[in-house]
């Protein structure tokens, strides 16, 4: 989850960091809805930068995808298509399996710890589910995920996709395309899933298990 600000002390990089990141959020959870048009001149008053270091940052917003850049219009949110992302969740499906292959990394403590408090939060929404808040826990959950691989572009091409494909979820739930209810069930019997494979040192269980979500869950999102 983005932290409110970046520390004090955070360097140009690490500012940079969390600019990317805190805007990325605000993406996929549909604060900045598809089509909408971001203005630099707010942004940058509202971060407290110059439009140098806020430009670097919505370009590679837009080359992960998110953003598109009109010449002598503006930059807007991009539009996001199942149809046309059906490429992309297969790829994500695959690299979710790698993951156990490539450089795989055993969770010590503190991410065991990071996942039981993703199964708290988790079973806090079960009784009580709000799309904003489970979207989040969706994402925290996942970038939890990259950490049992050491492979940097894996993780990497991982993330980017995620990211690509985040945003269908909330839209949609708005659509009444799938029940918020059921999904919040299912995503807790995952992290439930994973967590008892990672108890008994089981990476590749996790890795199907990851990789069978995401196709059952492609395939409710996609309408009939």
């Amino acid at each position: 989850m983005a932290d409110p600000a970046p520390p004090a002390d955070a360097g140009a990089r690490d500012r940079s960091e969390w600019l990317h990141d805190e805007i990325r959020t605000r993406i996929c959870l549909l604060d900045y809805v598809p089509g909408a048009r971001l203005s630099e001149t707010e942004l940058a008053a509202e971060f407290g930068i110059s439009r140098t270091p806020l430009r670097r940052v919505l370009g590679r917003l837009e080359d992960e995808g998110l953003l598109q850049s009109v010449h002598g219009v503006g930059t807007f949110v991009t539009e996001v298509n199942i149809d046309e992302l059906e490429q992309t969740f297969h790829l994500r499906m695959e690299l979710a399996e790698l993951g156990a292959r490539l450089s795989p990394v055993m969770p010590d403590a503190a991410l065991m710890a990071e996942f039981q408090a993703l199964s708290v939060r988790s079973k806090a929404l079960l009784g009580s589910p709000a799309p904003r808040d489970f979207a989040q826990l969706v994402t925290d959950f996942f970038l939890a995920l990259l950490q049992l691989t050491g492979n940097a572009p894996l993780r990497e091409a991982s993330e980017r996709l995620f990211f690509q494909t985040t945003r269908i979820w909330l839209k949609s739930v708005s659509a009444s395309v799938i029940d918020l209810v059921e999904e919040v069930q299912i995503h807790d019997r995952e992290i439930d899933g994973i967590r008892a494979a990672l108890s008994i040192g089981d990476l590749h269980a996790a890795a199907l298990l990851q990789r069978a979500h995401i196709s059952m869950s492609y395939k409710r999102m996609k309408p009939a």
